[in-house]
């Protein structure tokens, strides 16, 4: 990618790729609008449907939080393009590290909206078959995910390693089993904002992931707030520059562009299936609400972060590409809207229905047998409870 000179990064910032600009208009590129090209209308139908519902999905848990019904909820509003054009853009057999925030990613990869509130309810740790999805359980503790991601790119190409050596392919998450659907060599992507980008998990990740040549892609969106701080704290030059110095390539786009998003994805994981190393992409979008329920927004953005950033929003500027391209009408923006108020019902009964499961569940799956270790800490357990009077 073309490097431009800037007096404060004498390094070179990467261009910053758009393809759609935030009135739904677009401009060829002659990079990636060949991936952007793949998209049919029904893709960008679909993807306007998984947005919608991310959204309503990410509104109704707010509610259900605020009704004292979940322990916390992390809200993505603002980030779906983000995340449903790059897991769109990703093979099946690609295993996938999110965080903690990204609903569109699991709801494009299939998961149901039911699947991902366990984890919230207390009722569970991980509500979906992460073999099934070849997507890892959410990672509430920040960027660990990313180590994990990297050594799981370093077991594939160890795995291949063995399949060139034996002759038998190694199967297993992330690695496919059926010839006919996994056509691609699998990846890995992860997931990670741009507060994490300051844990020392990620400069480890990314020197592992350079020096093993890890099939690894590391997926930030920027969304401009860690928590409460601003991105100007957090850093003096954009996420993607750092990619120089671990010696791969870092790319810059525009989060809230489905097109340059999917594009700059797809780019991305065929430079790792060719064995080139892994890829930062830094996907620059806003977060419209705040970090977590438990967050007040209003005590650290400027009053005028509305009228700054909704005019941004990724699902209004796909709705103007859609219409002004004949491929949508007020029908189906109607038939979204019935889809997505029907699938939040479901939600809300699931979620009501749950119930947490006993304590004593987690201590069986410590181990895949018995373990004395396990009946100790079981035997404690009952004894500190005995302890207490009854109620």
């Amino acid at each position: 990618m073309s490097q431009t000179q800037n007096p404060t990064n004498p390094w070179g910032t990467p261009e910053r790729i758009q393809l759609m600009n935030e009135a739904g208009e677009t401009t060829p590129h002659t990079s990636f609008s060949a991936y952007a090209d793949e998209l049919t209308g029904e893709d960008l139908k679909d993807m306007y449907r998984t947005m919608a519902l991310t959204r309503r999905f990410c509104d109704e848990m707010t509610s259900l939080q605020r009704q004292g019904q979940l322990a916390l909820w992390v809200p993505s509003r603002g980030q779906e393009a983000a995340q449903v054009a790059s897991a769109r853009a990703l093979a099946a057999n690609d295993y996938i590290f999110p965080s903690y925030r990204d609903h569109g990613v699991l709801l494009e990869r299939g998961i149901t909206p039911e699947e991902i509130t366990p984890l919230f309810r207390g009722s569970g740790t991980l509500g979906w078959d992460a073999k099934k999805h070849n997507v890892h359980s959410y990672t509430l503790v920040l960027a660990a995910q990313v180590l994990h991601a990297t050594g799981y790119a370093m077991g594939l190409n160890l795995d291949a390693e063995i399949q060139a050596e034996t002759g038998q392919a190694q199967t297993g998450q992330g690695q496919g089993t059926d010839p006919e659907q996994d056509v691609e060599k699998p990846a890995v992507a992860v997931y990670f904002g741009d507060g994490s980008t300051t844990e020392g998990d990620v400069h480890e990740s990314m020197v592992f992931a350079a020096s093993y040549n890890a099939p690894v892609l590391f997926f930030v969106q920027n969304n401009h707030w860690a928590i409460s701080v601003p991105f100007s704290v957090q850093s003096r030059v954009p996420i993607s520059t750092r990619a120089a110095g671990y010696g791969f390539e870092g790319l810059r786009v525009d989060g809230n562009d489905v097109l340059a998003v999917y594009a700059a994805t797809r780019y991305a994981m065929d430079k790792i299936r060719a064995g080139e190393g892994p890829v930062l992409i830094e996907a620059e979008t806003y977060r419209l609400g705040p970090h977590t329920t438990a967050d007040d927004p209003t005590k650290y953005r400027p009053e005028d972060h509305g009228a700054t950033y909704e005019p941004l929003d990724p699902m209004v500027r796909l709705e103007a590409y859609l219409r002004s391209t004949g491929q949508a009408d007020d029908a189906f923006f109607d038939e979204v809207t019935a889809y997505t108020k029907e699938q939040v019902k479901g939600v809300r009964s699931y979620v009501l229905a749950s119930e947490p499961d006993t304590f004593e569940t987690y201590l069986d799956r410590a181990y895949a047998t018995p373990h004395q270790q396990v009946e100790d800490d079981r035997a404690f357990y009952r004894a500190y409870n005995d302890g207490f009077e009854e109620d």
